[in-house]
């Protein structure tokens, strides 16, 4: 078995500067983790099966729900339970860490945004 190397996160965002475009930067067990910039609205939409977590590494990340406004800051995370309808924004560009397992749409149960990606390895 191979020793696992260290990732730096501040260096694999310096790799890229599109928006809303995860990149997979590990992977444990069934889930990816991503790094990825967000700016702007993104759309609403949900996941069936797959709960994913937001963590927030710079800025400040809003998810919106339909009864509600959730505010995140810099070190502040939130776990999105499978089937709750939300809608990101970010009125400045947030760098966030995105949990979530292999194979989850970024867009969900949205196909044909023109934000919809899967994310790729750097």
């Amino acid at each position: 078995m191979d020793i696992p190397k260290k990732v730096s996160i501040e260096q694999k965002l310096s790799q890229f500067s599109e928006y809303w475009s995860p990149k997979i930067v590990g992977e444990m067990n069934d889930d990816k983790i991503q790094v990825v910039k967000l700016k702007g609205e993104f759309v609403w939409h949900k996941h069936d099966v797959e709960d994913e977590l937001f963590y927030v590494l710079e800025g400040k990340l809003l998810i919106h729900f339909r009864q509600e406004t959730i505010e995140l800051n810099k070190g502040e995370m939130i776990v999105i339970p499978h089937g709750l309808e939300h809608k990101p924004e970010a009125p400045e560009e947030v760098h966030i860490i995105l949990i979530e397992p292999k194979g989850t749409l970024n867009t969900g149960n949205v196909e044909n945004s023109d934000l919809t990606n899967e994310a790729e390895v750097i």
